[in-house]
């Protein structure tokens, strides 16, 4: 009679096992979901449901000599979920809490947990306590990432005075290349915690992560319309007055002079735990998606339209970390070309960062050069990030602001070069501010780009090659820039 962990292994072996397939079955395509212009075919797709099936999946792999991808919920536009022909493991049925500490606040949860779950999980087993643990931080714009997804692109949220993810983590464990399990934190295997998060899940496969909670507080929103000039200052006066959260959000009318030089500029105070929490407007799917549909077609009237329904929330109050959460519509570009017509297209993001101080003159440029290259803007904000001195592919070199375009691009060659030549071009209006951009989004970056912002970047692969020497760990970003960085 097998054992349970015998079991496990021929159960893996068998997945990986060659068999008949039908015409049909024979190819496996998988792709992001935002940009939908990662169209990948491989080998297979698997959803391990436990810790055990994911190391015999990594094991069985390696002896057979196969690539190895990982995914969560893939909203990464750049290709780093999915490598041509590889073993695609889908992580998200590895979605449990498996332990949180209420005395210091240190929760484990398994890597395909999403945040909604986390959230719910924690605030469930605090109910009626008046002392309550919550998270710091996390992505903006969608909750439906995976905790592990998040670490490895080393996500940031809204925080005024927060660096990246990785600030929030205690300690993780990886699963290598010989399906062996590795404790990874600041005080042990030090190299490897810097490299895996923001890695892009290429030294292994991180099953559990634990975070560091932070107490719960209660926000007020406090909204009003300023320009981009008085951005830095009320950035700063906002810090000093101990506001926790903010963005900016622009206006993206390329008609109007206020083009990305006017915006709503929203942040979050801690106010008295006796307040009662009170937001009585909300925004629905359906109200994200009208706002989303009138910027397609008319965004000057969008811009007024989102303005005005901030203003009417300002004095709203909210939880430190539900606050944090926001809708996704995962096919909204399927519904609206379905609604309006035109071609198919999606948006493409990118984040570029500045020096706080060149924010202005950045973003004056920056509408110059869009409107110079008819590029449509369809979503912007600006956020703050502080300087990370941990992960090793750091993004975030120094305290920057962090500017967030969504391009409205064409899924054509030349609508995807469109986005490519304006985003290379934002990209040279921040280099020579020291500033640098976000490797999540797309691959569209120039070779000296890349070295510019991230001169680590040849000996991040190096030691790519010293954790993982069988290159079993990969995706088509990672082969896209070893084939580009060997090529110089």
């Amino acid at each position: 009679m097998l054992t349970r962990r015998e079991f496990i292994r021929t159960a893996a072996l068998f997945a990986l096992a060659p068999r008949i397939l039908t015409a049909r079955e024979r190819e496996i395509w998988v792709n992001d979901v935002h940009s939908q212009l990662n169209r990948t075919r491989v080998r297979e797709l698997l959803k391990p449901r436990t810790r055990d099936e994911l190391a015999e999946i990594v094991h069985s792999a390696s002896r057979k000599g196969l690539p190895i991808s990982v995914s969560g919920c893939r909203h990464s536009m750049g290709g780093q979920q999915f490598a041509t022909d590889s073993i695609c493991i889908d992580a998200r049925s590895l979605d449990r809490v498996i332990s949180f500490d209420q005395e210091s606040g240190l929760i484990e949860a398994e890597v395909g947990i999403r945040w909604p779950k986390l959230i719910r999980t924690y605030l469930d087993a605090q109910a009626g306590k008046a002392k309550q643990w919550g998270i710091a931080q996390k992505q903006t714009g969608a909750d439906t990432f995976t905790l592990g997804g998040s670490l490895s692109s080393n996500v940031h949220g809204r925080g005024l005075a927060m660096k990246p993810l990785i600030s929030d983590v205690e300690s993780f464990t990886l699963v290598n290349a010989d399906g062996k399990s590795v404790r990874c934190s600041r005080d042990g295997n030090n190299e490897l915690f810097r490299l895996a998060i923001g890695g892009y899940g290429l030294f292994g496969l991180i099953s559990s992560v634990t975070l560091r909670l932070v107490p719960r507080q209660k926000l007020r929103r406090v909204v009003e319309i300023i320009r981009a000039d008085d951005l830095p200052k009320r950035f700063e006066e906002r810090i000093a007055e101990k506001f926790l959260y903010g963005d900016f959000q622009f206006s993206v009318d390329e008609k109007s002079s206020e083009f990305l030089q006017r915006g709503v500029f929203s942040c979050y105070e801690p106010i008295d735990e006796h307040e009662p929490v009170v937001a009585k407007k909300e925004l629905s799917d359906d109200d994200w998606l009208d706002l989303l549909r009138l910027a397609y077609t008319d965004r000057g009237k969008a811009f007024k339209r989102y303005s005005d329904y901030y203003l009417s929330t300002n004095g709203q109050t909210y939880w430190s970390d539900t606050n944090q959460l926001s809708a996704y519509l995962p096919n909204y570009a399927q519904k609206i070309r379905d609604e309006i017509g035109g071609q198919e297209s999606s948006l493409i993001i990118t984040e570029v960062y500045v020096p706080r101080p060149d924010l202005p003159n950045f973003l004056a440029q920056a509408a110059e050069l869009l409107r110079s290259n008819r590029t449509i803007v369809i979503y912007g904000t600006v956020r703050l990030i502080e300087k990370d001195d941990e992960s090793f592919l750091a993004w975030a070199k120094e305290s920057y602001a962090c500017v967030i375009f969504n391009l409205l691009t064409l899924h054509t060659p030349a609508g995807i070069e469109a986005s490519a030549r304006s985003f290379r071009s934002l990209i040279d209006l921040a280099v020579p501010r020291s500033g640098s951009y976000y490797l999540t989004y797309h691959k569209f970056a120039k070779p000296e780009q890349i070295m510019a912002c991230y001169p680590q970047f040849k000996q991040f692969l190096d030691l790519k090659t010293k954790y993982d020497p069988s290159d079993r760990f990969q995706s088509d970003w990672y082969r896209y820039y070893r084939k580009l960085l060997a090529s110089r």
